[in-house]
C-alpha cells in the first residue's frame, strides 16, 4: 500500500523537531538511498586501478569490460534464480524491459564509451557521459510537462562544473590535451544516453517489478551475451592475457583484478544502484552517482599514487554542492522526484509512465528498499 500524496504527519514532529510519522519514515529511507547510492558509486569508482592493471598487462579493453559483465553475471546467477524462484511471472511479464536495460543500461554506455575515448580524451569522453543526468532531468521535466525547479537547473551547473574540475579540463585546454572529433562527441552522448536509461530504468518500480538483484542479474547476462556476441564477429577487439599484473607495487594473478571488476565493480555497483534509484528517484540518484568520479581518483590515489589537486577538490565540492540543492528542493517541500519514471506494464513489460509515489514503505508483496537485495 503506497502512501497517500500527503499526509498530515508530514508536518507532525517531536519535541525537539523530530520528524514522526510518514515524514519520519520518508527521510529514514532517503537516508539509507543516499548511503546506498554512495557505496554504489564507491563499487563502480573501483574499476579504474583494476582495469587498468589488466590494460598494462596486454588486455584490450574490449576483454576488460566483457570479463567484468560475465563476471558479474555468473556471480549473481544462483541468487537470481533464488530470488525469482516461485515468481517466474515476474521475468515472463518483464522480459522486454529486461532486454532493454541489458542492452541500454549495462552495455550501451561503456560500449559507447570504450568508442568515444578513441577519438577523444578521455576527460572529454567522461564529462560527455554524465550529461546523462542533464538527459534525466530533461526525461522528467517532459514527462511531467513543467519545468525543472530552480534548485535542479542550479544543481545541474554545479555539479557538470564540479565534474570539469575533477577531470580538469582547465588543465588540459592549458595544455593542448583535449582531443574533439564529431565522431567521438556522437559516442559520447550515447554514451550519456545509455547511462540516463541506467538511472531512469533502475528507478522504475512498482507492484510487480523485478527485485533489484533480479534486474541486475538478468540484465548483466543479456549485456554479456551481447558483448560476446560483438567479440565474436570481431566489432569489439578482446585479447587475454594470463600474466601476472602490477596494482599498488604488489604482483598479483590475473584473475584478482577480473574477479574485484566483477563481484564489486559490477555486481555489487548495479544491484546497489537499483535499489538506491528506488529509493531516491532516478533524478537524485543521478547526481549522486556522480560521486563515482570522486570515488575514482580517491582509488587513483590510494592504489596508484596519482594524488588529486587542489582543482578536484574544489571540483568535488561542487559536485556535493549540486547533489544538496537537489535534495533541499525535495526536502523542502517540492514535488518528490519521480521514484518510478518508467515501468514495466503488461505482459510484454513495455515502459509505461507512472505516477510519482513518495518514498516510503510498501507492504510485503512490494516493499522497497535494502531488503530487497536478500529476497
Amino acid at each position: 500500500m503506497a502512501l497517500p500524496e500527503t499526509l498530515p504527519e508530514d508536518r507532525a514532529a517531536a519535541p525537539g523537531g523530530t520528524p514522526t510519522g510518514a515524514a519520519g519514515a520518508r527521510q529514514g529511507f532517503a537516508a539509507r538511498g543516499l548511503l546506498v547510492a554512495l557505496v554504489s558509486a564507491a563499487a563502480f569508482g573501483t574499476s579504474g586501478p583494476f582495469a587498468k592493471s589488466l590494460l598494462e598487462a596486454g588486455w584490450t579493453p574490449g576483454s576488460t569490460v566483457f570479463l567484468r559483465i560475465a563476471g558479474a553475471a555468473l556471480l549473481l546467477l544462483v541468487p537470481t534464480v533464488r530470488v525469482l524462484s516461485g515468481r517466474w511471472h515476474l521475468l515472463r511479464r518483464s522480459w522486454r524491459q529486461v532486454l532493454v536495460y541489458g542492452a541500454m543500461a549495462v552495455a550501451l554506455p561503456q560500449l559507447a564509451f570504450f568508442y568515444a575515448v578513441d577519438t577523444l580524451s578521455v576527460g572529454v569522453a567522461l564529462l560527455l557521459e554524465y550529461l546523462g543526468l542533464v538527459l534525466v532531468v530533461a526525461y522528467q521535466a517532459v514527462l511531467r510537462r513543467r519545468w525543472p525547479a530552480l534548485p535542479t537547473m542550479a544543481g545541474i551547473v554545479l555539479a557538470v562544473g564540479g565534474l570539469a574540475l575533477v577531470l580538469d579540463l582547465p588543465g588540459l585546454l592549458r595544455g593542448g590535451g583535449v582531443e574533439i572529433s564529431g565522431v567521438g562527441v556522437a559516442w559520447g552522448l550515447l554514451a550519456a544516453l545509455g547511462l540516463a536509461s541506467y538511472f531512469v530504468m533502475s528507478g522504475a518500480s512498482h507492484e510487480d517489478s523485478l527485485p533489484p538483484l533480479a534486474l541486475a542479474g538478468s540484465g548483466l547476462v543479456v549485456a554479456s551475451v551481447g558483448f560476446a556476441v560483438l567479440g565474436l564477429v570481431g566489432v569489439l577487439p578482446m585479447t587475454f592475457r594470463a600474466d601476472d599484473v602490477e596494482l599498488a607495487g604488489a604482483v598479483l594473478p590475473w584473475w584478482v583484478p577480473v574477479l574485484e571488476l566483477g563481484a564489486v565493480a559490477a555486481a555489487t555497483a548495479y544491484v546497489t544502484g537499483i535499489v538506491a534509484a528506488r529509493l531516491l528517484g532516478a533524478k537524485v540518484a543521478s547526481f549522486v552517482g556522480l560521486s563515482e568520479v570522486l570515488f575514482a581518483v580517491l582509488f587513483a590515489w590510494l592504489l596508484l599514487g596519482q594524488l588529486p589537486g587542489l582543482v578536484q577538490l574544489a571540483g568535488g565540492l561542487l559536485i556535493l554542492a549540486g547533489v544538496v540543492a537537489v535534495r533541499l528542493e525535495e526536502a523542502g517541500g517540492k514535488p518528490a522526484d519521480d521514484a518510478s519514471p518508467v515501468a514495466a506494464a503488461g505482459s510484454g513489460g513495455a515502459p509505461v509512465p507512472v505516477e510519482a509515489e513518495p518514498l516510503g514503505p510498501r507492504e510485503p508483496d512490494g516493499r522497497r528498499g535494502v531488503e530487497d537485495l536478500h529476497r
